[in-house]
């Protein structure tokens, strides 16, 4: 299937989301626009792959660091989001972005712990047929043993309570824009993208890197972030908990009604036994059994909440690049609405072998077509109003 696009090479668009980077940022830029370098000239990826800097709303100096790298480089282009709307956000931000311009994209971390070697393989997979390649972390070594094995019970527990995900994977992943193009129906407000991209299916697997120390700054998910977002993933994947609190207020329902049997036996065999201690503790018990439930089942009425607002989940302030997709556009919708194909055609491979260019244009055109029909439709209504008035 994708001998093709192997033949002519597939156009690879790196995703770096950045937020409070600028320390990173004069490091790992230079490396990783080397990488996209080495890439291309090993005949893997096509001269027109591109590295996608998307900043999250950073408070420090990262967007100008990144205005400053799409200067210098025709490689690196940046993308501003509006205000921070956190890693997840920024990072499906460069997604969507990318979709349209290439083949295939790479989203990695900007803190150059994510082993750059893996994407030699991950490329090869594609080629061999796979849609998605997700970057597995054998090995940890380089964090602290508290970190490890945080990790470890947090991979653990999201699959405990059913949330789908690849055990030791973060966002260090290839995946296709075809991927992509299904992906942008899922319309989740509260994101976790590392279990949401197993639910699209497609052929996948894995490849395996070490882990390495930060390069500069210091890390922007610390433990309760990373709580945070492992409970946003189990509420945003699965409904076990809630299962599990009603499970649970089924045991405490059957204990008190073995309780109350037993009650009514010792009072009508004359052994009650007074006293005050056990009932508060039954009644302590009892109501942090139900704040925990209420809780549970408040955390998902507040998700169902956000996502029948249909907010954006980002908006795009800037760009370093223009996008000249729409300037063919009105010439393929006029000849779309004169029903001349090969005319269309012709506009299509008019965009210097831009597959993706094209795809945009095309999108751009329907919507022209729609604009001039609704235009016709308005004039005709025009000219008949005249005739009654006359």
């Amino acid at each position: 299937m994708h001998s093709e696009n192997m033949v002519r090479r597939p156009v690879l668009w790196l995703v770096i989301p950045c937020y409070n980077e600028e320390a990173v940022l004069p490091v790992m830029g230079p490396v990783f626009l080397a990488k996209l370098q080495a890439l291309i000239r090993a005949g893997q990826i096509a001269a027109e792959s591109r590295v996608l800097f998307v900043n999250d709303g950073s408070t420090d100096r990262t967007w100008e660091l990144i205005e400053g790298l799409a200067a210098e480089n025709a490689a690196a282009l940046g993308l501003c989001l509006s205000r921070n709307r956190g890693h997840q956000s920024a990072l499906l931000a460069g997604l969507m972005e990318a979709k349209e311009h290439c083949d295939i994209t790479i989203s990695i971390d900007c803190d150059g712990q994510d082993d750059l070697g893996a994407m030699d393989e991950m490329i090869r997979e594609y080629g061999s047929g796979c849609e998605i390649v997700y970057g597995v972390r054998s090995d940890r070594s380089s964090d602290t043993f508290f970190k490890r094995r945080s990790a470890e019970l947090y991979y653990r527990f999201l699959r405990v309570m059913g949330a789908e995900v690849v055990y030791n994977s973060a966002d260090y992943r290839l995946v296709s824009s075809r991927v992509l193009q299904e992906f942008a129906d899922f319309k989740e407000v509260n994101l976790y993208l590392r279990g949401m991209f197993p639910l699209v299916g497609f052929k996948s697997t894995a490849v395996y890197y070490e882990r390495h120390e930060r390069v500069a700054g210091r890390t922007h998910y610390p433990l309760h972030r990373m709580l945070s977002l492992a409970f946003d993933g189990i509420t945003s994947l699965s409904i076990r908990p809630i299962r599990i609190v009603a499970a649970l207020g089924a045991i405490v329902a059957g204990l008190g009604f073995i309780g109350v049997l037993w009650a009514i036996l010792t009072a009508l065999t004359g052994h009650a036994i007074t006293g005050w201690a056990s009932t508060i503790c039954v009644i302590c018990f009892l109501g942090g059994v139900q704040l925990l439930g209420i809780g549970i089942v408040g955390e998902y009425v507040g998700k169902t909440y956000l996502e029948t607002k249909h907010r954006p989940r980002y908006i795009i302030s800037e760009r370093t690049w223009e996008d000249d997709a729409e300037e063919i556009a009105p010439h393929i919708a006029a000849a779309a609405e004169t029903g001349a194909s090969d005319q269309v055609q012709g506009v299509v491979k008019a965009a210097k072998g831009d597959g993706a260019k094209a795809r945009r244009a095309m999108t751009a055109a329907k919507a022209d077509t729609g604009q001039r029909a609704l235009r016709r439709t308005t004039a005709a209504q025009g000219d008949g109003s005249d005739d009654e008035n006359e």
